[in-house]
């Protein structure tokens, strides 16, 4: 099934779906423009951790070239861009329209082939269930009010045998500490208010709603910034921020 032909045109209104945040949506919206801006305050530490999430993605997959890829919550496409630049087949998902405008126009600028949709997982899933070797939905639970669906959804999309890969913000007084009071309040490496802590998540919830759709655990890796050098690099901490990855058992049903 060719997922490009239903590209959904940026130009038609979509309402608000269930499972997503007006307010976020419209945070993210709002700043879209700054999407490949590394200074930006808002995406410039995303473009600092793509190459740690990169790193971690190919040595559980032993690569890109030749996989078919969804990235869940792929913003104006920094990850989604990277992946296909390694030879991955990636269609890019998201519900911002603005995000995904600039997406589109980036990709065409670097000439990269990436397919975008403004689809929800969700709906996605019912489409085209068990369609792809690797979903990555990052930085994007904790921003949404119901992350088991989410997980659950990409538990329904991965291929048997394929890997499902997240990235989120554990829930502890550190996390806490650092995520929010350190990284919004003091070094204002974010925008005040980017984070909520009650929908910060332990690794522990996510494995519990990945086993409901026939995900087996696979991995856990700690994220850690040097505000010094600010930079980003993979720890065997967990207790922070973190990208956890499962296996789709390859006897399951769709």
């Amino acid at each position: 099934m060719n997922l490009s032909s239903h590209t959904t045109s940026s130009a038609v209104p979509v309402a608000v779906p269930a499972n997503a945040d007006a307010a976020e949506l419209a945070r993210f919206s709002a700043d879209a423009h700054h999407w490949w801006d590394p200074s930006s305050e808002l995406f410039g530490p995303l473009h600092k951790l793509n190459p740690r999430r990169l790193e971690w993605l190919e040595r559980l997959t032993t690569g890109f070239a030749g996989k078919r890829v969804l990235d869940v919550g792929c913003g104006g496409g920094i990850l989604s861009e990277a992946m296909a630049e390694r030879g991955a087949q990636v269609l890019g998902i998201d519900l911002a329209e603005r995000a995904l405008g600039v997406a589109r126009l980036h990709k065409l600028e670097r000439g990269v082939a990436v397919d975008y949709r403004l689809v929800s997982v969700e709906a996605l899933a019912e489409e085209v269930p068990g369609s792809f070797d690797l979903i990555t939905c990052m930085e994007m639970l904790e921003h949404v009010p119901d992350p088991r669906a989410i997980v659950e959804a990409c538990g329904r999309l991965v291929k048997p045998g394929g890997l499902a890969a997240f990235s989120t913000i554990n829930r502890n007084p550190k996390a806490y500490a650092l995520a929010i009071l350190g990284a919004e309040y003091m070094l204002g490496l974010l925008p005040r208010g980017t984070h909520d802590y009650a929908r910060f998540l332990r690794p522990a919830e996510i494995a519990r709603f990945a086993r409901s759709s026939g995900l087996s655990p696979l991995d856990v890796t700690g994220l850690a910034y040097n505000p010094l050098a600010r930079t980003f690099r993979l720890t065997s901490d967990p207790s922070v921020n973190y990208l956890i990855a499962f296996r789709r058992d390859e006897r399951r049903d769709v």
